[in-house]
């Protein structure tokens, strides 16, 4: 297949995607575009100056960190040469699907920026995997868990603020009970299990929801032990995602106090693919968590 019909190809097939959301169709746009322009040997500078902008809003469209204009992304097809009107309007439908808003926005005023890419990206992964060394992951919190940890982080908050975080955490996790929910596969280190966030009935409830998590298929949850010392990841909680369609590169997700990093260089993502293997060598097996979480749970 020549590589001037793959758009179409792929918007076709983003567009029946189960999970396909507005954040990974703009990665997925993005991802074309800069194919185009890199076949034609077009400048960043060239394209921008087409759509009457800059090289650095070209760069962030290509990376899908910036919504298009559909006039936009037409400009942007004349000059890479796409004039067949097929071909065209596969690659504009996939730009008015990525423009549309995702459910999340609906909480934007409790929804920083940096972190909004994360909830798209989980809408479309195939399989999360997480490492948390504090928290239990925020898939996998409780009502109670999930508003201790949200009180922590914004002391200052009015209670309506707490409430509406909450819900949005609690949203969040639908994903994983839905027709065609990702696998998640979970480390949690065992000081996120021991400290008594929220109280000790709060940290027996949440014990008892991983014990029921554990029997969901699309979920395996390891525990890393104190015995087995310090960790590769020990630096914070890392999250890796990974995509059935071809054009999205697995991307590992660092959170920090007040921002995130996004990695989807395969070098980078390759390092912490290899950390996240040992991490999960190291940890108990899956068929010990069980056995872990109900000594826990005796001990509350």
């Amino acid at each position: 297949m020549s590589a001037h019909l793959e758009p179409e190809t792929t918007a076709q097939r983003m567009l029946a995607h189960p999970r396909g959301g507005p954040t990974v169709l703009r990665i997925v746009l993005g991802t074309q575009l800069r194919r185009l322009r890199e076949e034609r040997r077009i400048s960043r500078e060239a394209a921008g100056e087409a759509i009457r902008s800059s090289h650095a809003k070209i760069s962030r469209i290509e990376l899908g960190r910036h919504g298009c204009k559909e006039r936009d992304i037409a400009d942007l097809l004349t000059l890479y040469g796409v004039h067949e009107q097929d071909q065209r309007e596969g690659i504009l439908t996939l730009a008015r699907e990525a423009s549309t808003p995702g459910w999340w926005q609906k909480y934007s005023d409790v929804l920083p920026s940096w972190f909004e890419q994360l909830i798209g990206l989980e809408e479309a992964a195939a399989l999360i995997r997480t490492y948390e060394v504090q928290f239990i992951p925020g898939l996998l919190q409780t009502h109670g868990y999930a508003r201790a940890c949200t009180v922590l982080g914004h002391p200052r908050a009015e209670t309506k603020e707490i409430n509406r975080r909450v819900e949005l955490r609690e949203r969040r996790q639908e994903l994983l009970r839905q027709t065609h929910a990702p696998k998640l596969w979970a480390v949690i280190d065992e000081g996120a299990l021991r400290r008594p966030l929220g109280g000790r009935d709060v940290m027996r409830d949440q014990i008892d929801h991983l014990l029921g998590v554990l029997d969901w298929p699309n979920v395996t949850l390891q525990i890393a032990p104190f015995e087995i010392g310090g960790v590769a990841a020990a630096g914070g909680p890392v999250t890796i995602l990974r995509f059935q369609e071809p054009d999205l590169p697995d991307i590992v997700y660092l959170e920090q106090l007040t921002t995130s990093l996004y990695l989807d260089k395969r070098e980078e993502v390759e390092n912490y693919m290899v950390v996240m293997d040992r991490l999960s060598a190291t940890a108990h097996q899956p068929g010990e968590t069980k056995k872990f979480l109900e000594k826990l749970r005796k001990e509350l």
